[in-house]
């Protein structure tokens, strides 16, 4: 077996390797201020000026299951505001939690992928994902490491959204698979069955040296029947200017450049106050002419050419589209409430990337004269998942939660390396891969809340999950002589726990102390057997990883309820860590190695003054491998991705304008240096990404039919370096890196009715 041929044993190299990084902060159009929605607290569009600072609200989420007060769940959550996002700019998951210390969005190369890290739980090229999506109750993306599992993060658009939680810390009781470092949910709008409403948003800015971008979108809520049924309709296009030069054989202007559309369809039934239905469909497609990489040399840390500008012989254009459709039925027993859930979702990605810089050279001495090698991909998920979920009611003695869960996913996977000869003829095929995967798995899951007192409430919980797989390897082409076609099997049972103690202090403070564990699944691999020994060249399988993390924090309201204070300490303990290795040549997922990581995060709400808001938060990450890493690195090699340090700080002041309501806001980010790879380590390289610091502008003011938004984003135009790849430096290539957005000035113009 060659080397190209070992390579091609892993995940996907030809993407994993290379899509890794970002699509930065990108574009900017405000989405509405006050008239976004009832359910952020604004008044109507048609009213006076609401009051310049509105009693604090008691946060409610749905972390745990079931809708409780934030302050009381035993665990770190952060609740994003989906209109202060919108009035932000913000557009990608990158964007979204930017200002979140603790929080790293490794984007590969463009809006749509990414790989989102929490707490530090990462090793870079993740083989598969550490932190969980969902959407509602439904889990999105590959469970597996064979159909891009591992830059799977959904960039969802903020259209109808209600707001998105972060849970932190492993959520594999009640979430399963690939959530043992977190999990990112995203809370739509159910359709309201009382009265018709709806928004209409435009949006234009402008980025520095680049070209203007705008969007338009539209939300409408239908009753059917009064108190019965209701429908609502979303839908969005976002036309995204480029910022990135091309240099080389194809040179030209603003080169990233693309469009994002998308809408969604929400049907809910109340027949009765016993039963609830509701059927969502949500569609989202993301094109893009180019990635957002650009070059850098990774001896100085600075661009290898011009700032902003990308060298290559081909463009990297890529089109992502993701169904995902689902039906959340509820009926009230009395004793309990029954959840069935079902949803169906096919992602299918196409993508080409530009390989000429890495087998031009590789290839001349074998007398092939190339002047390009694209690499072609075309990858689909189709996931089925069936869920049945009994709730006890709440604030008994005994709280209780159990459930059973099903995921049938089929995943294809092809590939093609071609080649162009220097002078334009077409050069031989190099590579044909299909790699087709199949994944089961039915979970038992459920918890126990015991609340002893009116104080104390002790919660157990426990997951079994078995998953059975099916992996197939066929490859060909001119790299590789006769060719292969290898196929491999795996099963296996997988358990998490989870305990946790919660104490009020006080009707408005608690403490909690948690212990949670997490797990990524194992798999095949598809290896070779040796025809002298008739055993296998390297390991069929790799079994799940797992982590301890364990938990101790305080949640207040102070004074009068002006203050929110959020703080908690962690030890994390990560075994058996998944990871790409060579084994007699041939690049497999093995298990081995440990990781050590201990943090601490604080947040701050402050209102001091009816007019003024104050949020600050810190988080403080030290992650390290404690015991050898074979193909990562030695005891003590810190881990990527995360910074020692990072923090934000933001403040907002409402006002009034004759009798139109108004606001200012001002927000900065700082995020430390960060590793890229590992030190000593040639498969992936380190890279340090400098400490950066971000200042964004917000404005807007209620003209009661139409509300204005407007940002000024990086307002100082810093080359925050946001991500790094570096799987191809050792042959020559220099790091791919995403740059944060130049500054962008943007507005929107929203109409509610």
């Amino acid at each position: 077996m060659n080397a190209f041929e070992s390579q091609l044993s892993k995940q996907t190299p030809l993407t994993a390797r290379r899509t890794l990084l970002s699509m930065t902060l990108a574009l900017a159009y405000g989405m509405a201020a006050g008239a976004a929605s009832a359910q952020e607290g604004a008044a109507p569009a048609a009213q006076p000026a609401p009051p310049l600072v509105q009693e604090p609200q008691v946060v409610t989420v749905s972390a745990n299951r079931r809708r409780e007060p934030a302050r009381e769940v035993p665990m770190q959550v952060n609740t994003l505001s989906v209109l202060q996002l919108e009035q932000s700019g913000a557009k990608t998951l990158a964007d979204y939690l930017g200002d979140q210390p603790g929080v790293d969005v490794k984007n590969g190369g463009g809006s749509g992928f990414g790989s989102v890290t929490l707490r530090g739980v990462s090793t870079g090229d993740e083989v598969i994902a550490t932190v969980g999506t969902y959407i509602d109750d439904v889990a999105y993306g590959s469970s597996t490491p064979f159909a891009l599992g591992s830059v799977g993060a959904l960039d969802m658009g903020l259209l109808d959204l209600h707001h998105i939680e972060l849970l932190r810390g492993p959520q594999g009781t009640l979430y399963g698979a690939g959530a043992m470092g977190g999990l990112l949910k995203y809370v739509t709008n159910e359709p309201n069955t009382s009265e018709f409403s709806g928004k209409l948003t435009l949006g234009a800015s402008a980025t520095r040296n680049g070209k203007a971008s705008n969007t338009e979108s539209g939300v409408v809520n239908i009753p059917l029947k009064e108190d019965v049924a209701a429908m609502r309709i979303s839908a969005f296009r976002d036309s995204v200017g480029g910022y990135i030069d091309a240099a080389g054989a194809l040179p030209g202007a603003d080169i990233n450049g693309g469009t994002t559309t998308g809408g969604r369809v929400s049907v809910l039934l109340e027949p009765s106050s016993r039963f609830k239905l509701r059927l969502t469909a949500t569609a989202q497609n993301t094109k893009r002419d180019s990635t957002d990489y650009v070059d850098y040399d990774a001896a100085s840390g600075r661009p290898s050419g011009a700032e902003l500008t990308r060298r290559g012989a081909l463009r990297e254009p890529y089109e992502l589209r993701v169904v995902i459709a689902g039906a959340d039925l509820e009926y009230d027993l009395g004793w309990a409430r029954l959840n069935s859930i079902t949803s169906h979702q096919h992602n299918r990605t196409t993508l080409q990337l530009d390989y000429t810089g890495i087998y031009a050279p590789l290839l001349s001495g074998a007398g092939l004269d190339l002047s390009a090698v694209p690499v072609h991909q075309w990858t689909e998920v189709r996931k089925w998942t069936q869920e049945f979920r009994l709730t006890s009611p709440a604030k008994g003695r005994f709280e209780w939660l159990a459930g059973l869960y099903y995921d049938h996913q089929n995943g294809s996977n092809r590939q093609r390396v071609d080649s162009t000869l220097t002078g334009g003829a077409a050069g031989p095929n190099l590579v044909t891969a299909d790699i087709p995967s199949q994944y089961r798995e039915t979970a038992a899951y459920g918890d126990l809340t015991w609340n002893a007192t009116p104080r104390l409430a002790v919660t157990g919980g426990l997951r079994i999950a078995r998953n059975e797989q099916q992996y197939r390897q066929a490859a060909s082409g001119l790299l590789l002589g006769d060719g292969t076609d290898l196929g491999a099997d795996s099963a296996e049972t997988s358990k998490t726990y989870l305990a946790t103690v919660r104490y009020a202090l006080t009707p408005a403070s608690n403490v909690y102390l948690r212990a949670a564990s997490g797990y990524r699944p194992g798999g095949p691999n598809a290896v070779v057997t040796d025809f002298q020994t008739g055993q296998a060249a390297a390991p069929q399988t790799f079994s799940h990883d797992s982590l301890w993390s364990y938990e101790a924090g305080y949640k207040a309201d102070l004074l009068d309820k002006t203050l929110a204070v959020e703080a908690s300490v962690y030890d994390i303990r990560w075994d058996k860590i998944q990871q790409f290795f060579a084994v007699n040549g041939i690049n497999v997922i093995v298990n081995g190695g440990k990781a050590h990581i201990n943090g601490a995060e604080l947040a701050v709400k402050y209102r001091p003054r009816a007019p003024w808001s104050v949020n600050a938060s810190l988080a403080y990450v030290d992650a390290r491998l404690s015991e050898d890493a074979p193909g990562l690195g030695a005891d003590g090699a810190r881990l990527p991705n995360s910074a020692r340090l990072s923090a934000s700080v933001g403040a907002r002041y409402n006002f009034a304008i004759g009798n139109r309501a108004a606001y200012v806001g001002l927000s900065e980010r700082y995020v430390g240096e960060r590793n890229a790879g590992f030190d000593a380590n040639a498969t992936l390289p380190n890279y340090k990404l400098p400490a950066y610091a971000l200042t964004n502008v917000q404005a807007g003011i209620d003209f009661g039919q139409v509300q204005l938004a407007m940002f000024l984003n990086n307002a100082f135009d810093r080359r925050a370096q946001l991500n790094a790849g570096t799987a191809f430096v050792g042959y020559g290539a220099p790091v791919n890196l995403t740059n944060a957005r130049p500054r962008t000035l943007g507005l929107s113009l929203t109409r509610a009715f």
